[in-house]
């Protein structure tokens, strides 16, 4: 017999909780889209579900969760106000006190709010492709509704403090051996859970009235302390979890849920949440969801160095089959041991198996033949940045694909409109900036030229979601969004340096901030020839705005471009492994400021930083006035995610708005008058 029962709406047709009982167990389904979020109705429903399997006499009832995964997290849009009623501390107690014992069956990704409602289940049985975790610190949070409570009280606090402290994920297996779950299975999860049931074991302590072995963390705190760069979020939430080795677990869990609420409040915390929803919002613009993406199987990479060998490691992650061309067969063969050492190096870390390293490398070609583009769907060209050579490329490529493919630019700098003018078919060129190395970094610049057809970019979007990056449209201009604010800040560095301040005090300075490294390190890092050759080519074209401090051309001309030319020096010496601040530099800065009678100011690491700050600020603002970029969250995506500054600061423009826009117009102000006629102010920090 089969009866159903304590279904919640949360609009008159909309079920997200169902109750099914048949031959005395129940089966509590969740059927919330996207992701089974535990929003409000979810909650309600769950309470009604917990007083329908006890007021039927059920001898189990299972939570399952319809669709992709089960319960992914608590709803993030209620976390801005109040938590409504009922709050799930409350339901999960409810279900953890239950007469009727809970099954938690499981699949997809069970995180933050799902994992606490699983450990206030009295069993729990999952897909063996499943993940767990409390990844709340990424949001500036800690869990809220016992899980820093449970968890160490079922798989050990040192595990729990690890998880809830690192935010990451771990797999069926591993979160098994922890002793986190009763059964792992593959296959059909109702038949997994039938086989359960029939050899029930008999209902286990319930995990919050367990003990927790004390267990020294100082080794743990020293590490997410090096990890967390400045995130409140991690620390709190590990010392949260030791308090389970000394708390009841009624007193533990109120401390928790109230530092979860006061958190919810900190600026870190709705920094990251801005964050959060922004990488969704600008991934998705509202006028391209009217085009449905073309399919995209076959890619063509030209260019085997750095940046193709990564964008082309990313294509094949995907799934597409990928084609590497470069000027002749020797330099094919290199690019393509650049692409094998990157999936070998995938393999080594357990990232991926053999088998997946395998039909990688089955899915790659490589060669110096153009017409092996013929059929491809996408074509991305990421040579030498001169546009001569850009528009050779694009023209051999045009000859021989079809109009409807895709071509495009990884240019860092240059006009996409410039490289397609008088190619057939403009509707399908367009610019895709990576940033390197582009198997690892997640954000794409969309650049769209003056023809780009909607569908072609609605295709480019998707072919960037596809290999898990965050793509982010921006208008033409000289470095895009992203590389045109690098300018105004390396500018600003280096007049700065040009007046007083030390290179080596300046990167000292903006890795306080919570920069991964400060401008001077990231150009031994990523070459000073880059940034030398734009320099150039703005002074030759007249753009260069204002004053011109030439001290990395002179270091160029020396032969330092940075840790990987021949020299292994820049900004530092890098002959020894690791960088280290070089007397010589001091020397011809110091040469340089006498020849050039400079001011011999002197700049504290707060001047610096808010100077510098005010530089990316005011070009952000620019940027925005001129439709550039599409948002101020656009800007701060591009920055947090390809320039590495502090998510846990939300980006330049949430920064500046938490320092206050008169601070900002004062440190404008004192850039202006240290170099004057050399910036100019966007309307919101004009005085």
């Amino acid at each position: 017999m089969t009866t159903r029962t304590a279904t919640s709406h949360s609009g008159p047709d909309a079920k997200v909780v169902e109750v099914s009982i048949s031959n005395g167990h129940a089966l509590v389904t969740i059927d919330n889209p996207p992701v089974n979020p535990l929003s409000v109705s979810v909650r309600k429903g769950l309470m009604d579900a917990v007083r329908a399997v006890n007021d039927a006499g059920c001898k189990t009832a299972a939570i399952v969760c319809a669709g992709r995964t089960f319960v992914a997290g608590g709803d993030i849009s209620e976390f801005a106000g109040p938590p409504p009623l009922p709050h799930l501390p409350d339901v999960l107690n409810a279900i953890e006190a239950s007469e009727t014992p809970f099954i938690a069956v499981m699949h997809g990704t069970v995180l933050g709010g799902g994992l606490e409602l699983a450990l206030a289940c009295a069993w729990r049985i999952a897909d063996e492709k499943t993940k767990f975790g409390l990844p709340e610190v990424n949001l500036g949070l800690i869990p809220g509704a016992g899980g820093t409570q449970r968890l160490p009280r079922v798989i050990g606090l040192e595990r729990a403090a690890r998880m809830a402290a690192n935010g990451k994920p771990v797999n069926a297996r591993t979160f098994e051996e922890f002793g986190g779950l009763d059964l792992v299975f593959s296959g059909d999860a109702m038949t997994a859970l039938e086989g359960f049931r029939d050899t029930l074991p008999p209902r286990p302590t319930s995990s919050s009235e367990r003990t927790v072995e004390n267990v020294d963390l100082t080794a743990l705190k020293a590490e997410i302390t090096k990890s967390a760069k400045g995130s409140n979020a991690p620390m709190i939430a590990l010392e949260t979890t030791a308090l389970a080795a000394t708390l009841p677990f009624s007193e533990g869990s109120n401390i928790e849920r109230q530092t979860h609420l006061d958190l919810r409040q900190s600026a870190q915390s709705r920094a990251l949440r801005r964050l959060f929803f922004a990488s969704r919002s600008v991934t998705r613009p509202d006028r391209l969801k009217a085009f449905e993406p073309a399919e995209i199987n076959h890619v063509v990479i030209v260019g085997g160095g750095l940046m193709g060998a990564g964008i082309a490691a990313a294509s094949l992650a995907a799934g597409h089959r990928v084609t590497l061309l470069e000027r002749d067969t020797e330099s094919a063969e290199a690019g393509r041991g650049r692409v094998e050492a990157i999936i070998a190096k995938d393999l080594a870390s357990g990232r991926i198996t053999e088998a997946r390293a395998d039909a990688r490398r089955a899915n790659l070609s490589a060669g110096a033949n153009y017409a092996t583009a013929f059929d491809a769907d996408l074509a991305i060209e990421a040579v030498f940045e001169d546009p001569e050579v850009k528009r050779a490329v694009f023209a051999e490529l045009a000859a021989v694909m079809s109009e409807t493919a895709l071509i495009a630019t990884n240019t860092s700098y240059l006009d996409p409109n410039l490289i397609a003018e008088g190619m057939p078919g403009p509707g399908r060129f367009l610019g895709l900036h990576f940033f390197s190395p582009a198997n690892i970094m997640k954000l794409v610049e969309v650049v769209g030229t003056s023809a780009t057809a909607d569908q072609t970019m609605s295709t480019a979007f998707a072919f960037a979601r596809g290999l898990g990056k965050i793509p982010v449209e921006t208008g033409v201009c000289d470095g895009f969004i992203g590389n045109r604010i690098l300018s105004a800040y390396r500018r600003q560095a280096d007049y700065m340096v040009a007046d007083g301040a030390s290179p080596y005090d300046v990167d000292k300075a903006m890795r306080t901030l919570g920069m991964p490294m400060g401008p001077y390190e990231l150009q031994d890092r990523t070459g000073l020839q880059i940034s030398w050759a734009n320099r150039k080519r703005q002074l030759a074209a007249g753009t260069w705005p204002g004053r011109y401090v030439d001290i990395a051309d002179k270091l160029c001309e020396m032969g330092r471009q940075g840790r990987g030319s021949p020299m292994k020096k820049g900004w530092y010496d890098h002959t020894g492994g690791a960088g280290q601040p070089d007397p010589e530099i001091e020397a011809m800065v110091a040469a340089w400021r006498t020849e050039h009678g400079t001011a011999q100011q002197a700049f504290t690491a707060d001047e610096i930083i808010i100077r510098i700050m005010a530089a990316i600020v005011n070009e952000a603002n620019l940027i925005l006035e001129e439709g550039i970029a599409t948002s101020d969250t656009a800007v701060d995506i591009v920055w947090t995610e390809g320039y590495g500054f502090p998510k846990h600061l939300g980006g330049p423009m949430f920064w500046a708005e938490e320092t206050g826009i008169e601070r900002m117009r004062e440190a404008f102000a004192a850039i202006e008058a240290q170099s004057p006629g050399s910036w100019k102010a966007a309307e919101t920090l004009k005085g």
